[in-house]
């Protein structure tokens, strides 16, 4: 499994997927005037800017696979019509997803020999 940092969320009218790639972090970055995991930090300790819930669930939902257009409207219908509040733990989520990885993704390899248990000391070169 690649970890693309994508997460589906419940939010507005039904189910979304969200992801900032690169390309969308490095536009957050710009629109907000700041790094990334400092627009994190900020989503966390409260000391956010309105820009940054609704820039990050924008750039989510274009990363995710909306249309730019779409994506502004549905800013603009659920996120700019409500107190920044409603939608800041959105905005962590998917930031969170961007710069960590969405909690359910699976980290390592799918097929990776399960190790514990195992008694023997030997590498498989040896002979």
């Amino acid at each position: 499994m690649s970890r693309n940092a994508s997460i589906t969320l419940t939010w507005a009218d039904g189910d979304y997927v969200f992801r900032l790639g690169w390309g969308e972090l490095e536009t957050l970055q710009e629109a907000c005037d700041a790094g990334p995991y400092v627009v994190l930090n900020r989503l966390h300790d409260d000391t956010w800017k309105i820009g940054d819930i609704s820039h990050v669930i924008r750039l989510g939902l274009v990363g995710g696979g909306m249309k730019p257009v779409e994506a502004l409207k549905m800013i603009r219908a659920y996120v700019e019509k409500y107190p920044p509040v409603e939608n800041l733990i959105f905005a962590r989520a998917i930031l969170h997803a961007g710069c960590i990885g969405a909690p359910e993704e699976k980290v390592g390899e799918a097929h990776a020999p399960d190790l514990v248990g195992s008694a023997s000391t030997t590498s498989p070169t040896e002979s």
